[in-house]
């Protein structure tokens, strides 16, 4: 699905984006804690940009509605986790982390909707 690999390749750049910022302009910023938290979230946003990646050759390939709910699930994820991650480093509000475990539910079941769609059709 070109939907899928657009977002795939632009959480890429804005990862790479990201990180960037963070090595160059946020280590007088925040404190070693929140440089930790926010370098976490481009991490998975990274990982997840690339998963989308392969959801979307897998959607061209296959076809099946798994790899659909899939890559989906990761880009709810990135929304999720990194983001949330993202707004506590900047701001410090402690209670927008309990919004990033949701984000990670959300990674787990794309990747075992990966696994499942991949156990079906290959």
């Amino acid at each position: 699905m070109k939907l899928f690999a657009i977002i795939g390749a632009v959480g890429g750049l804005f990862g790479v984006a990201l990180g960037a910022f963070g090595a160059h302009s946020l280590k007088g910023t925040l404190t070693a804690s929140m440089l930790d938290t926010f370098e976490t979230g481009v991490r998975y946003q990274m990982y997840h940009s690339l998963a989308l990646l392969v959801v979307a050759w897998a959607v061209e390939r296959f076809g099946a509605p798994l790899f659909t709910v899939s890559g989906w699930c990761f880009v709810a994820g990135i929304v999720l986790f990194s983001g949330s991650l993202y707004i506590l480093a900047f701001t410090g509000i402690r209670w927008i982390g309990a919004i990033t475990p949701i984000g990670g539910l959300a990674f787990l079941a794309g990747w075992g909707m990966l696994a499942y769609g991949f156990w079906k059709n290959l």
